[in-house]
């Protein structure tokens, strides 16, 4: 029987709100730097030249667009993205997997009050490697820190 922990909502809900962010800063700056009167006015030199606070607002709604495309590329990538428990190891993806004979220890001292917990594997090297899981990036951990205690033990 596989345990799954999903990607967690913080980060989910983390990734909107950069979006949203990056939506309306392009908004706003578009707004004063191209329909603001009252603002183009104000950072017009005499000679009719933009200074560079208008030229910014006039020049970066796009990027801000952009990085709004990139941050929901990115989102829609990761939105189904788990880690998984099953019965002889622990799937990250489908090349980053850890076996369960290669775990030397699992530190969980910080997983009830900051909710993470240390792996300490060997990879196929025989190099010690320290993984972080947190439960800021994975929902539903703790049968997963149980069901990798029992195997381990």
């Amino acid at each position: 029987m596989a345990i799954e922990a999903p990607i967690s909502k913080y980060r989910k809900n983390n990734l909107v709100i950069y979006i949203i962010l990056c939506i309306v800063a392009a908004g706003w700056f578009a707004y004063d730097g191209y329909i603001n009167k009252n603002f183009i006015e104000k950072n017009t030199g005499e000679d009719g030249r933009p200074n560079n606070t208008l030229v910014f607002n006039q020049k970066s709604p796009p990027f801000f667009i952009a990085g709004a495309v990139l941050i929901a590329v990115y989102f829609f990538a990761v939105r189904n993205k788990k880690l998984i428990a099953d019965e002889n190891e622990l799937v990250f993806s489908a090349k980053d997997k850890i076996s369960y004979d290669s775990i030397q220890k699992i530190d969980k001292t910080y997983f009830e009050k900051k909710g993470f917990f240390i792996i300490t594997h060997k990879d196929e090297h025989g190099k010690e490697i320290d993984r972080k899981i947190s439960d800021r990036k994975y929902d539903n951990l703790a049968p997963i820190l149980d069901h990798l205690v029992a195997k381990i033990t």
